[in-house]
This record gives structure tokens, C-alpha cells and sequence, in this order.
């Protein structure tokens, strides 16, 4: 049996909106909208990873909220895990860096307005499904 490789994915907050991000690679992926993250590397933690990633790709200062509950498969070996995060007091607003030519912060009402990359889905609504508990 392969050893899960975590990819993290980051539901990026900000006055109730969510950031979705569009792909301009690899070819296959380009032009759909994802979670902003990135593989952990080795030795280091969950957190730490989506932190780093979001600073590359983004160019910002974040910081992780909670963890969705859930995992959710990729192409084998790797698996999403999401974390709610938001900008940290002073953090530039995010813009694409690496591997994104377009960044949209969605309402609840435009979430499916995006064509979302289909493993990422099941994690837009479970982040969803997590953010709806948390309000009442």
C-alpha cells in the first residue's frame, strides 16, 4: 500500500465570502477553480504547509481557523484535507502567484457560479456544511 501524501486546501475567508482560484496549470486542470493549497512536505505540519502555500501562491499572511471534517481522495497517493483560514490583520490582499491566473471571492449566493475542479467539490461542501453549523 502507497503512503497517503497530503495536499491541503485552504477555505479562505473574508466577510462571508470564500476564495476560489483558477488554474492555469497543468493544461488538464486549467481554467477550473479550486482551493488555494499545496502538498505538505516532508516533516512538516498541516497547518504550517497551508500557511507557506497560501504565502506563495497568494501572497499573503494567513492563518488556519479549523479543520473541515473529511478527506477527500485526489489521484492516487494523494488526499485533501481543508482548513477555514483567514488574512491576518495587515496581510495584502491575495493575488495569483503560481499556478492560478484569477482569484474570485464568492458570496453564499455565487459559490456555484465557478466551475470547481470535481475533487474538489465534495470539499466546497463539506466547507459549506461546516461554515452553516458554525453561524447558528
Amino acid at each position: 500500500m502507497t503512503e497517503r501524501i497530503v495536499v491541503v486546501g485552504a477555505a479562505l475567508l473574508d466577510g462571508g465570502r470564500l476564495l476560489a482560484a483558477r488554474r492555469s496549470a497543468p493544461p488538464e486542470l486549467a481554467g477550473r477553480w479550486e482551493l488555494p493549497g499545496g502538498k505538505v512536505e516532508q516533516g512538516e505540519v498541516p497547518e504550517a504547509a497551508l500557511v507557506r502555500e497560501l504565502r506563495e501562491e497568494l501572497g499573503v499572511d494567513a492563518e488556519t481557523v479549523g479543520r473541515v471534517p473529511g478527506e477527500w481522495p485526489l489521484r492516487e497517493p494523494y488526499v485533501l484535507w481543508v482548513w477555514t483560514a483567514r488574512l491576518r490583520p495587515g496581510s495584502p490582499a491575495p493575488h495569483p502567484l503560481q499556478d492560478h491566473d484569477a482569484l474570485r471571492w464568492l458570496g453564499p449566493g455565487e459559490i456555484w457560479d465557478v466551475d470547481w475542479l470535481d475533487q474538489d467539490v465534495p470539499a466546497v461542501r463539506a466547507t459549506l456544511s461546516a461554515l452553516d453549523t458554525e453561524v447558528r
